[in-house]
Order: C-alpha cells, then structure tokens, then sequence
C-alpha cells in the first residue's frame, strides 16, 4: 500500500493555511459529512452573496439537499450557479499557555461546484428515503411515505463531491518552547453531542409505544 498522500483534486481545493492539516482523502470526506446534520450552503444570486444553513445527506459520491422548487434560490441554483458547501464539527477546546496559540480540535470539509435537479419522482422518492434513514437509522419504515403531491412540492438537488477537501485538527495544544514550564493548565476539553430522552408529541396517543429506532437510536453525529 502506498504511503504517498492523495492530492487536491484542484488548485481551488488545496488546503493552504496550514496545509499540513488538508486531507484529500474520500473516506475522510465521506466520515466528516456523514457526521454532520447541517451544512452552510454559499452562492452568490444578483450580485448579493448568500450562506443558508440546510440539512443535507450523502450518497456515494453526492452530497444531495432538498427544498421548494418554487423558491428564488432553488432555481437560481438548480440553474447551474457556482456554489460553496462547507460543514465543520468541532471535537474539543484547546487550553494552551499563551493565548496565542488557543484553538479547537475540529474536523471540516469544503465542496466546490454546481448543483444538478433530480427529475424523476423514482429518483427523488429515493433520494428522500435515504435522507429520512440518514437522519435516524430505522426511522422510514416507521412514518409515511411521501404522497406524490409531497414529492411535487419537494425540490432535491445533488452536488458532486469530485472538488472537495478536508481540513482537520487534533491532539494537545503547540506552545511556544519557552512556555512549556509556566505554571498555566494547558490541555483539551473535549466536547460530545449526547442524545438525550425523547419528548413525545402532546398530540400522539398515550398509548403509543416507543419505536424501534428510539429505543437505541443510530444517529449521524459522532
């Protein structure tokens, strides 16, 4: 197996700050959106410049996001429009000496490209299928599927992930040599996202049992 690392897959994904933090990886790629419910989605529309925060999901090599098809910006995009997606998960604070070299351990991805519609309701009902499994495993056997006038008014959109990269940090704080011996606490406080009890809807029957997907829920984030 070869030691040689994989390299940006263009100029306008190679990591420059801190390059030695970059990862071209796909696997890497993969791990860091699988982990993340949501994105911030970037595009410029009428010479304003726009960051929405969606929910999105991968398959293969995809990342797909899904909303109206009658809104602005989901035809701005679906047009071809150069877009930006960027997501980050942040693993702990780093408590070094100085507070210069205060930082987080984070991992995070970029994608470059255009978005493509996807058409078909076959397409898109699967697309959907897997967003819904996506966010909690076992959940979409449990709810209802989309009616068709669900689908019509559901716009999905997939971006290739073939101009992508990732950036990454871990491990204690770096200080300055001379600093090492000063008597300051210097480490990583880690931090979890926990899932917690669920809250049933008011609205449901009392005697509604718990599902099989809550009972040891498999959730994105890790």
């Amino acid at each position: 197996m070869s030691n040689t690392p994989t390299p940006p897959a263009s100029e306008r994904t190679e990591i420059k700050r801190v390059a030695v933090r970059g990862n071209y990886e796909r696997e890497q790629l993969y791990s860091i959106l699988d982990a993340c419910y949501v994105c911030h989605l970037a595009f410029v529309q009428d010479g304003q410049p726009f960051s929405i925060p969606m929910l999105h999901w991968r398959i293969d090599d995809g990342l797909y996001l899904h909303g109206s098809p009658g809104s602005r910006s989901y035809r701005h995009l679906k047009s071809g429009a150069p877009i930006a997606v960027s997501v980050a998960l942040v693993d702990g604070l780093v408590l070094a000496r100085s507070a210069f070299h205060h930082s987080i351990n984070y991992r995070s991805a970029v994608v470059l490209g255009q978005a493509q519609a996807i058409e078909t309701p076959e397409e898109k009902s699967r697309a959907l299928d897997t967003l819904v499994e996506t966010v909690l495993v076992g959940r979409g056997s449990e709810c209802r599927a989309p009616s068709e006038q669900e689908l019509k008014m559901t716009g999905v959109l997939r971006i290739s992930l073939s101009e992508a990269s990732s950036k990454l940090r871990s491990g204690p704080p770096v200080d300055e040599e001379e600093d090492y011996d000063l008597p300051i606490w210097a480490g990583v406080l880690p931090i979890e996202t926990k899932i917690g009890a669920p809250v049933p809807d008011p609205r449901m029957n009392a005697a509604q049992s718990l599902p099989d997907s809550l009972r040891t829920p498999k959730l994105r984030i890790k």
